[in-house]
């Protein structure tokens, strides 16, 4: 089991040593959230709060996502990061298989690219891209992706992005994994067919089961039920060593833990030592315990 440490909606100040705090304390992982904007209107919902309600995102400080990655790279040796996730087909591809070969090269390695496609339709708007097809536009951006940061020269004629020939260079020396985030049958779907993981943003023990069996089925229709396939999740049963092993026999291979309920409206007023304090007792109390 490998084990992630999420914060976000923070002072932007404390990234950089709860990234060293996390390391030193033994996780494998930070997760690193995702936003580019915040709409002054809006009619959308939060798909995981209770209501909808995503009232508590505004003035919430988000660091550009690949810009906070090799910051924190910068500070660090060993921890991987993960954007949980990146809102993919919003941006150029082009410009994302850029950024992400390039923070993969600086860290060496230690980039895992969990992607997905945003609910909202204003995250399109604001950087003008068609909210209709969103997924196949996704679908098309994970192929621009992995050919670009393969190395050598990659063209792509789809049906929403026309590219012509060309490399990027530098490409990191391993392949960036791409983990695919959501619970719609599509977003498993998809996971299954181009993914090299699934990422889970939480729910109780039955749905999570009912979205294991899911993307299980899903994974043997596409013929990859033995390839290598990373399962990241959130889930009670995470701060605890019996409720490790219980995930372990799901096929869990990645757990993300944080301590404390981010979706609350204002200013997270916890500071860094009480973070440090969380992280590491958790590190004490569980990833000490269970075999790695």
């Amino acid at each position: 089991m490998r084990f992630t440490y999420a914060e976000a909606m923070t002072d932007p100040d404390f990234h950089l040593p709860l990234a060293k705090a996390a390391e030193q304390a033994g996780y494998d992982s930070i997760a690193v959230a995702d936003s580019i904007g915040y709409p002054e209107h809006s009619d959308s919902k939060y798909p995981y709060t209770p209501d909808g309600d995503r009232g508590f995102l505004e003035d919430k400080a988000f660091i550009e996502t690949f810009l906070l990655i090799a910051a924190m790279g910068a500070v660090t040796t060993r921890l991987r990061f993960t954007p949980f996730v990146l809102k993919l087909p919003i941006r150029p591809p082009v410009l994302v298989a850029k950024q992400a070969a390039s923070v993969a090269y600086l860290t060496g390695n230690r980039l895992g690219l969990g992607v997905g496609v945003s609910p909202w339709p204003e995250d399109f708007g604001m950087m003008g891209v068609p909210f209709a097809k969103r997924g196949k536009r996704m679908n098309e951006c994970i192929d621009i992706l992995r050919g670009l940061t393969a190395g050598g020269y990659f063209e792509f004629h789809g049906e929403c992005y026309d590219i012509p020939s060309l490399k990027i260079c530098p490409v990191p020396a391993e392949s960036v994994p791409v983990l695919i985030g959501g619970h719609s049958d599509a977003a498993l779907r998809r996971a299954a067919i181009r993914g090299d993981g699934w990422m889970h943003a939480g729910s109780d023990a039955e749905e999570l089961d009912v979205l294991l069996g899911k993307l299980s089925a899903f994974r043997a229709e596409a013929g990859r039920a033995e390839d290598p396939f990373e399962v990241h999740v959130i889930s009670a049963d995470t701060y605890t060593v019996d409720g490790i092993k219980r995930l372990e026999d799901k096929g869990v291979t990645d757990v993300i833990v944080g301590f404390r309920m981010p979706y609350v409206v204002g200013p997270d007023t916890e500071p860094l030592d009480k973070k440090i304090e969380h992280l590491e007792r958790y590190a004490e109390r569980v990833i000490a315990k269970v075999g790695r």
